[in-house]
């Protein structure tokens, strides 16, 4: 496989592929000019050509899709899509594998990775199975290549997922920006929204006299007769229909508004700024719903608050800017909980006070208390999410075992002492370091660990195609020639190691961010 000269990727490569490609050709093909046929051929005509046009639009949607290529040779990998690109393998650091999530698991696809820093997306090949021979294949007889013809930046493969390092930030920062636009735009509305509502609560009844032309100020109220109305529940708008068209031919209700009149009721209609703002009749009123101004606010609290996790996300994806791109990074949910606290304090505050947050005593000791909150909190996160790599800080003393302990850890290798991976705890003292499926008590279905036969290799972060916990640390054991990876918490991964004989590992090399 490594000997190969060449290797290219196609999509539709079988047999099903290439005759459902073909076919959907010749439909599209035959059922435009089928659905041209004389109009007498009834109702067909227009089945026909929308058949012929989907099938046209499908295939030309698809036709980038079809057309794709990935070949790779002794000079590089070139690519072909929308567009065509070739990479030298002198200028490729690494290939990764990109985890994409969709609705019902993850598509696998495959990125060259340059030295410069940049990224290729690759249209071929991809997976959305996790257990694929061909895309395997595939991605081995390029890294075959690249071995052979360039110098790869690590021995393993790395996989990046949304979890990892390498995750790129351009959705994260758009997310951000937006919802920050959203949050300052939804704020300047606030002061147009409570200066109209106090100008429609102060307002009077025009005097006798006024011009119409200077009646914006105030209330003029007119006879009117209602012709019909129209209420629609759901979505639909309800209307109100004036005889003769006084003051207005209709106006907008709400759906409980054009229930409550009939044709002939007489009402009285309030006019302001030259808009129908009552109707009012026998037993009966309907006022148009004016926008709070602490409705306004909270959007926009709201939107801001939004904000705050792709912020947060960005921000663990800066800490952990020196890690390798496949490294786990740590979750932002400490800060999710700081915007929940927020949250809990500054939406009342804004409702209730939507511009008076610092006039005063009230508004400003809630905002100072709140913001005190919020400080402490986001401290509490920031050092929750510090990135932290196998050996920092120093030794830790780890306390004996006593009495059977059952820790949680997953060997992440089938091994005899693991088959089929069944094992989810490893139980501690009373007998030997053994693998159970279970959390205790007892030891059902234990498989002893071989200590015996096991040597220290290393302990490092999680990596992408780890499905552990983010906090949980992976040590790499020789098994008698194979390696096998165990994942712990790190306090729980040190007495594990320590009860088997191998807390004295080599330090990692790699980095962490700040």
């Amino acid at each position: 496989m490594s000997e190969a000269p060449e290797m290219t990727c196609r999509p539709f490569t079988s047999r099903p592929g290439r005759f459902f490609a073909v076919f959907g050709v010749v439909t599209g093909v035959w059922a435009v000019p089928a659905g041209l046929l004389p109009m007498e051929r009834g109702g067909w005509f227009v089945v026909w050509l929308a058949a012929g046009f989907c099938v046209i639009g499908l295939g030309l949607l698809l036709l980038p899709w079809v057309a794709a290529r990935v070949r790779a040779d002794a000079v590089g990998v070139h690519a072909r899509m929308l567009r065509r690109r070739s990479v030298p393998w002198s200028e490729v650091a690494d290939l990764q594998v990109r985890l994409q999530r969709v609705r019902h698991g993850h598509v696998r696809r495959l990125d060259v990775v340059l030295r410069g820093g940049g990224t290729v997306h690759l249209p071929l090949p991809q997976s959305a199975r996790e257990d694929d021979p061909a895309f395997d294949r595939q991605v081995e007889q390029l890294r075959a290549l690249h071995r052979r013809y360039g110098t790869p930046r690590s021995a393993h493969l790395p996989v990046v997922s949304y979890r990892t390092a390498g995750r790129g930030r351009r959705l994260l920062l758009a997310l951000f920006v937006l919802l920050l636009a959203g949050a300052g735009l939804a704020a300047s509305f606030v002061p147009g929204t409570d200066a109209q509502r106090r100008a429609w609560e102060a307002a009077v009844p025009c005097a006798q006299g006024v011009p119409a032309a200077a009646r914006g100020g105030c209330l003029t109220t007119v006879p009117a007769v209602i012709a019909r109305s129209d209420p629609h529940g759901g979505k639909r708008a309800s209307w109100l229909y004036f005889t003769g068209s006084r003051p207005v031919r209709r106006v907008q209700v709400s759906y409980e508004g054009a229930q409550g009149f009939t044709a002939g009721h007489r009402v009285e209609v309030t006019v302001w700024r030259g808009e129908v703002r009552e109707v009012a009749g026998d037993g009966h009123l309907w006022r148009e719903h004016m926008t709070p101004p602490g409705d306004v606010a909270v959007i926009a609290a709201g939107l801001a608050l939004g904000a705050g996790y792709p912020g947060a996300l960005l921000l663990v994806r800066r800490r952990g800017r020196r890690l390798a791109g496949d490294e786990v990074l740590p979750s932002a949910l400490p800060f999710a909980g700081v915007l929940l606290a927020t949250a809990a304090w500054l939406l009342p505050l804004c409702y209730l006070h939507p511009t008076t947050l610092f006039s005063s005593r009230a508004p400003a000791a809630w905002w100072a208390a709140g913001l005190l909150l919020t400080l402490v909190l986001s401290a509490l996160a920031w050092r929750a999410t510090r990135v932290r790599s196998p050996g920092e800080g120093g030794r830790v003393p780890v306390p004996p075992v006593c009495g059977e302990t059952f820790l949680a850890a997953r060997f992440l290798d089938q091994t005899d002492y693991n088959p089929y991976f069944f094992g989810t705890h490893v139980v501690l003292g009373d007998g030997p370091p053994a693998v159970v499926p279970h959390a205790g008590p007892g030891r059902t279905a234990a498989r002893r660990i071989p200590v015996e036969r096991l040597t220290a290799v290393n302990v490092r972060r999680a990596r992408g195609e780890e499905n552990v916990r983010r906090s949980w640390h992976v040590a790499e054991l020789d098994d008698a020639g194979t390696l096998v990876r165990l994942a712990a918490a790190p306090a729980d991964l040190a007495r594990i190691l320590r009860e088997l004989g191998l807390e004295h590992l080599p330090a990692p090399a790699a980095g962490h961010g700040t």
